[in-house]
C-alpha cells in the first residue's frame, strides 16, 4: 500500500509451543523400523495425523553445546565449541529464548543444565540435570518427566522446552543396537503421547498448540557422536498442531532441512523478530496454512534479515547472486501487492504468488548457502603462521630428545655465523615480502595482518631464526655421524632401527590423527605400529644375542684377569684356599646359567608380546565398522555368562594380591586384600558379576 507496515512483527501462530528435544535421537529411530516397533504413537501421528516431518541436517561437530546454538540462534558454532562444550558459558548472541523473553513470553525449562548455563535468568521455572553421568539412563530422565502432569495443567506458561538425555547415555554405554535402546524409544513415545493430548484438550479456536520433537544430534554405530557420519548429523524434525492438514496418503521420504531453519520457523510462529545472526530459512509447510499474503509477508522478512546479514558481512554484497535473487522476488512481490489491493482475486494473481514465492524460495536458499560458506572460512594465513612455529619448536625439541636425555644433559645449537647469519637475513625479507603481497591482497579480515608492522617482523625473525637452528642441528648430527667410531667392533650409529621406527611411527600416528576415519579406527594404526615394533625388537635381541656374542670382549677379560690372579698369587706365595676356587667356579658357571636364561626369556619376550595382542584384538572388536561383530568381550558381558566373567574376575584379582603382596608389609597386604574385595564386591553389588553363594540372579544390598 501507500504505507509500508511490513517492519512491524507479525502476530503469532500459535499459542502455546513445546519443545521436546531427545539427546542423540537418530532419523531411523523415528523414521525406521525402530520406530514403528518401540514408537507406535508418534508414528501413527507422522503417517496419519496433522504433522509435518523432516530430517534435520546438523552441521559438525555433533556435540550438544553447539547444537542447542544452532537451534536457538540459527547460527552455525565453530569448533571451538566443542571445548566450550564442557563449560557453557551464558550465550551472548542474539537467540530465540531472549527474544521470547524481551517479548513477554514466559519459558519453563526441564532437562540438560547446559540450556540452564547458556540462558541464565531466561527462565521463570527450571530444574537442570547433569549430562555426565554417563551410566544413569533413568533418573535423569524422571527427573524432567516428574513435573509434567503439574506443567501440562497449568496456564501460566508460553514455550515449554523438555530435554532428555537418557537416549544419548544409552547410545554412550551400550550402542545403538543395545536392547535399551527399545524400552526408552517407548517411554519417550509415552511422554509424548502425554504432552499432545494434553495440548489437544486446552486448544481455543482462535490460536492452536505446536509441540516440536527434535534431536540435538544422532548416534554412530558405536553409540558415539562428534563427527560427520550419516547417523550423527542425521535427525528426525516433527511439527505437530491442529493448524495443519490432516494427512491422507502414505507417508513419503521425509524432506531435507537444515537444523538452523529451526529458529527462523519458531520466530515468525512465535511472532518474534528472526536472530540477527541466523542464516536459516523458513520451514514454508509449517506456515503453509496461511494465505499467500502472509505466506509472501513471512518469506520477505527472513529474506530481510538474510540480506541485513550478508551486507554486514560482505563488502561486495550486491554483486552476490542471492542478493540479487531476493531484490528481483521483492520487486515481484511488490507488483503482486499492487494487484492484491486493486481487489483481482482471480486464478492469475494466486498462480503469480506461487511464482514470487518459489522466487523467494530460491534467493532464501542462495542466501543462506553464501552466509553458511563465509561462517566456515578460517583466518588461513595467520593459523598457517602459528603452525609453522609450533612445528619448528616440536622439530627442535625432537632434535635435543637425544642430547637432553645423555649424561651431559645439554643441547648445544652451534650457529656458524658467516652461513647462518645470511640464511637468516634472506628468510627474513623473503617471509616480510610474503607477508606484504599476503596482507594487500586478502579480502578478508586477517588477524595477523591487523598486528602492528613491528609485531609482524619480529614473528618474522623468530620463525627464521627457529629454521636456522634447527638447520644447525641437523648438520651437527650428520657431521658426528660421518666421524669413525672409537669401538671399531661395536658399531656406535646415533640412530638404530628402533630409533628410526619409533620416530618414523609417531610422526605416521600424529599424521594419521588429520582423518575422521582414522580417527574412528585408531586402533588398527596402533595393532600395526606394535607389531612391527615386536618384530624390530625381535631382530635386534638376536643380533645382540648371536651376532655380537663372538665380538663381545668381556668374557675373555674375566678369564684373562682370572689367570693372572692365579699367577699373580704363586709369584708372592700367597695361599689361596681350594675351596674359593671351586666357589669362583660355581659363581662363573652359575652367572653363565642366569645369562643364557636371561638370553633366552629375553628372545621370547616379544613374541608372547605378539600372542597377546592378538588375544587382545579379539577380545573386544572396537571401531564403527567391526563395533557390531561378536567377540569375546560381548560373550563375557552377557548377561548368561555372569559365572565365567566372576570366575575371571576373580582369578584376576588374585594374581594381582600374589604377584604383588610379597613386597609389601603386613598392613599392606591387609589393605590390599580388603581393596581388592572391595572391587569385587562394587562389581557385584551393580549387577557385573555374582558371588558363589547367590541364586537366580537376585540383587544383592547396594
Amino acid at each position: 500500500g501507500m504505507v509500508s507496515n511490513w517492519t512491524k512483527i507479525p502476530p503469532p501462530l500459535f499459542k502455546k509451543v513445546v519443545i521436546v528435544l531427545i539427546d542423540a535421537l537418530r532419523g531411523d529411530f523415528v523414521f525406521g523400523a525402530k520406530g514403528k516397533q518401540f514408537m507406535p504413537y508418534t508414528t501413527q501421528v507422522v503417517e496419519k495425523g496433522t504433522s509435518y516431518s523432516f530430517i534435520a541436517e546438523a552441521k559438525p561437530p555433533t556435540v550438544t553445546m553447539p547444537r542447542i546454538k544452532a537451534l536457538m540462534t540459527g547460527s552455525i558454532p565453530g569448533f571451538i565449541d566443542v571445548v566450550v562444550n564442557l563449560n557453557s558459558p551464558a550465550l551472548l548472541d542474539d537467540n530465540l529464548i531472549w527474544q521470547a523473553k524481551t517479548a513477554g513470553k514466559r519459558i519453563i525449562f526441564y532437562g540438560d543444565d547446559t540450556w540452564v548455563k547458556l540462558f541464565p535468568k531466561h527462565f521463570v521455572e527450571y530444574d537442570g540435570t547433569t549430562s555426565f553421568f554417563v551410566s544413569d539412563f533413568t533418573e535423569v530422565d524422571n527427573n524432567v518427566t516428574r513435573h509434567l502432569d503439574r506443567v501440562l495443567k497449568r496456564e501460566d506458561w508460553d514455550l515449554l522446552i523438555l530435554h532428555y538425555l537418557g537416549l544419548d547415555h544409552i547410545g554412550h554405554m551400550t550402542g545403538p543396537n543395545s536392547p535399551l535402546v527399545g524400552p526408552k524409544l517407548r517411554e519417550m513415545d509415552n511422554i509424548l503421547k502425554k504432552i499432545h493430548i494434553s495440548l489437544l484438550s486446552k486448544e481455543e479456536a482462535s490460536l492452536p498448540n505446536l509441540l516440536v520433537v527434535c534431536g540435538d544430534h544422532g548416534m554412530s554405530e558405536t553409540g558415539s557422536h562428534g563427527g560427520s557420519s550419516e547417523g550423527e548429523v542425521h535427525t528426525p524434525l516433527l511439527f505437530i498442531s491442529s493448524a495443519f492438514q490432516k494427512r491422507s496418503g502414505p507417508l513419503a521420504q521425509p524432506e531435507h532441512v537444515q537444523q538452523t531453519d529451526l529458529a527462523s520457523t519458531l520466530a515468525i510462529g512465535l511472532g518474534l523478530p528472526i536472530s540477527r545472526n541466523s542464516v536459516g530459512n523458513l520451514i514454508l509447510p509449517v506456515v503453509g496454512g496461511k494465505t499467500m499474503r502472509e505466506q509472501l509477508r513471512f518469506v520477505h522478512l527472513n529474506g530481510f534479515q538474510l540480506s541485513r546479514l550478508l551486507q554486514e558481512n560482505t563488502p561486495a554484497y550486491e554483486k552476490d547472486p542471492g542478493y540479487e535473487h531476493f531484490k528481483i522476488a521483492e520487486k515481484s512481490h511488490g507488483n503482486w501487492i499492487k494487484l492484491y489491493l486493486e481487489g483481482n482475486n482471480s486464478e492469475i494473481l494466486l498462480n503469480l504468488g506461487k511464482k514470487v514465492l518459489k522466487q523467494y524460495l530460491e534467493a532464501l536458499k542462495t542466501l543462506s548457502s553464501s552466509l553458511s560458506k563465509q561462517v566456515a572460512q578460517y583466518d588461513m594465513y595467520s593459523m598457517m603462521v602459528g603452525t609453522v612455529i609450533i612445528m619448528e619448536v616440536l622439530l627442535l625439541l625432537l632434535l635435543s630428545v637425544p642430547k637432553a636425555l645423555s649424561n651431559r644433559a645439554e643441547f648445544e645449537v652451534p650457529l656458524s655465523p658467516p652461513l647462518f647469519s645470511l640464511l637468516f637475513y634472506l628468510m627474513c625479507l623473503m617471509l616480510c615480502a610474503v607477508h606484504v603481497i599476503v596482507c594487500t591482497s586478502a579480502e578478508s579480515l586477517c588477524y595477523f595482518c591487523s598486528m602492528s608492522w613491528l609485531t609482524a617482523v619480529g614473528v618474522m625473525m623468530l620463525i627464521s631464526a627457529l629454521m636456522c637452528g634447527i638447520l644447525s642441528a641437523v648438520a651437527k648430527i650428520f657431521e658426528n655421524s660421518r666421524l669413525p667410531p672409537k669401538n671399531p667392533i661395536v658399531s656406535s650409529s646415533s640412530w638404530s632401527e628402533i630409533d628410526v621406527l619409533i620416530l618414523a611411527g609417531t610422526i605416521g600416528h600424529i599424521l594419521s590423527l588429520g582423518a575422521s576415519s582414522f580417527i574412528e579406527e585408531e586402533h588398527q594404526t596402533w595393532y600395526f605400529l606394535i607389531n612391527t615394533l615386536c618384530l624390530v625388537l625381535c631382530q635386534e635381541l638376536c643380533r645382540n644375542n648371536f651376532l655380537l656374542e663372538e665380538c663381545d670382549p668381556h668374557s675373555t677379560n674375566m678369564k684373562q684377569n682370572f689367570y693372572s690372579i692365579g699367577e699373580t698369587s704363586e709369584c708372592k706365595n700367597i695361599d689361596i684356599p681350594a675351596g674359593s676356587n671351586s666357589k669362583l667356579g660355581k659363581a662363573t658357571s652359575s652367572s653363565e646359567f642366569v645369562k643364557g636364561s636371561d638370553k633366552w626369556i629375553s628372545l621370547a619376550t616379544p613374541w608372547i608380546i605378539l600372542i597377546c595382542c592378538r588375544l587382545l584384538r579379539s577380545l573386544n572388536q572396537t571401531g564403527v565398522q567391526w563395533a557390531h561383530r561378536p567377540d569375546f568381550g560381548h560373550w563375557l558381558t552377557s548377561s548368561e555368562h555372569k559365572s565365567e566373567l566372576s570366575f575371571l574376575t576373580a582369578v584376576s584379582l588374585l594374581m594381582i594380591f600374589f604377584l604383588v603382596q610379597r613386597r609389601c608389609s603386613l598392613v599392606s597386604k591387609i589393605a590390599m586384600a580388603l581393596g581388592l574385595l572391595g572391587v569385587y564386591s562394587y562389581r557385584a553389588a551393580i549387577g557385573n558379576v555374582i558371588f558363589p553363594w547367590q541364586h537366580g540372579g537376585k540383587d544383592i544390598s547396594k
